[in-house]
């Protein structure tokens, strides 16, 4: 196989690409993963990602603007890097500018680790107060979830292992 198959680990160093080249050349990933995150999470449809994210925001977000809605979307194309996105939408109502925030997740991740989906919301809410993926947008992932780049690095290990073996779970 040829590290081209690799496509969601673009950027990661060579040594690491070769280890996970190595696993899916044996087909050993997805045991690795399920050794690591043996269970899919619970929140399967839409009112239970919108309970677990406003948990989230609320506990490390409180003055953020408010989310108006979360939803698993099935048109997020995980190819173009999209995982999750956040919008805001603006709409005039009466002679007063409305404006909406939320939040999209691939409806690949409802069957995905627990862990995983924690670091996709995160990294949604952080764009509520960090536009950019920059030095303090990373810093409020990190702080709402210390183990945001390990699970960033596991999360394209699982998109990897679905586009190399199927589905997980």
């Amino acid at each position: 196989m040829s590290n081209t198959l690799l496509k969601y680990l673009q950027g990661y160093p060579a040594g690491l690409i070769t280890r996970v080249q190595d696993l899916v050349d044996q087909q050993q990933l997805p045991e690795v993963l399920l050794k690591r995150y043996p269970e899919q999470h619970s929140f399967s449809n839409d009112r239970a990602l919108y309970q677990f994210t406003m948990e989230l925001k609320n506990r490390y977000l409180k003055q953020s603007a408010p989310l108006s809605k979360v939803i698993y979307d099935d048109r997020i194309d995980t190819i173009k890097n999209a995982l999750g996105l956040h919008t805001a939408i603006s709409r005039v109502q009466g002679g007063k500018l409305k404006a909406k925030k939320e939040i999209r997740i691939a409806s690949l991740f409802k069957q995905a680790p627990e862990p995983m989906l924690r670091m996709i919301t995160v990294h949604e809410l952080a764009h509520l107060k960090e536009k950019e993926h920059n030095k303090a947008f990373y810093k409020l992932c990190q702080h709402m979830e210390a183990d945001y780049h390990q699970l960033e690095l596991d999360t394209r290990l699982y998109l990897t292992c679905i586009d190399q073996f199927g589905p997980l779970y």
